[in-house]
């Protein structure tokens, strides 16, 4: 991509996105800022939109949360640095499956939520990217996604249904190893994910904490707490930033 070659868009949806991560870049990155750089759609759209600004002088350093994310950066000539040498960021821009209201989420279908809570906890602001329909009214509809292990995935799958049940979830609720033509889905860490299909998630916050005290579970996809803002676009180029809690049904900002 170069300087005068437009961010390519293919879907209502798409325009959406790139309106949220444009508005995102230019509200949030300024001048010497250390910035969370999240995965998936809306998020690669924001990394693009800061690629533009990068591009005209803007100096930022980035800290990826998938290598997908890394490569994207890299082949637009981000400048990104190791989360180890940062004692803090000052603000991770990432994208949500599901959001609701009170800024509670699931992520986790692009399978990068660890490094995705990592670098979202070493932020000290989280701002959230999606296009208007991320917007929920309750989480639960998109798969809640567990990173689990490769070692005895069985058995830790067992484990997450049994907390489930103790939770009042039904016995016979969907879980499924995720695959990807005809193969498990491996992550950025070599592991698996499961997803569970909770169509109303209840107790979000307790089993954020519970379902990683399971042996074998990595991290899950509930994000409790963690988002500060909230940014929506509108396929037609709109956007605005929401705090919480969010009033459904969004009200579209002017253009």
């Amino acid at each position: 991509m170069t300087a005068t070659t437009p961010i390519a868009t293919s879907s209502d949806q798409d325009r959406a996105k790139l309106a949220a991560g444009r508005f995102a870049a230019d509200r949030y990155c300024f001048d010497g800022a250390r910035l969370g750089l999240g995965s998936g759609t809306t998020s690669h759209y924001f990394v693009r939109a800061l690629a533009e600004k990068v591009r005209d002088g803007l100096q930022v350093v980035g800290v990826p949360t998938s290598n997908g994310t890394r490569d994207l950066a890299l082949s637009l000539g981000i400048t990104l640095v190791d989360l180890d040498d940062i004692d803090q960021l000052d603000v991770c821009i990432d994208g949500p499956d599901e959001i609701d209201p009170d800024g509670s989420m699931i992520k986790g279908g692009g399978a990068c939520l660890l490094w995705e809570k990592l670098v979202a906890r070493t932020s000290a602001r989280m701002v959230v990217v999606a296009d208007h329909t991320k917007a929920v009214a309750g989480l639960g509809a998109f798969p809640l996604p567990v990173e689990i292990v490769q070692f005895s995935w069985g058995t830790t799958t067992k484990a997450v249904r049994a907390l489930l049940v103790e939770h009042g979830y039904p016995a016979d609720l969907r879980i499924v190893r995720r695959e990807r033509d005809g193969s498990p889905v491996v992550t950025d860490n070599g592991n698996f994910i499961i997803d569970v299909q909770l169509d109303e998630a209840r107790d979000a916050a307790a089993l954020t904490v519970e379902l990683n005290q399971i042996p074998g579970v990595v991290e899950n996809g509930f994000f409790v707490g963690i988002a500060d803002e909230v940014v929506f676009g509108w396929p037609d180029g709109s956007a605005g930033a929401f705090d919480f809690p969010l009033t459904l049904p969004l009200t579209q900002p002017a253009r």
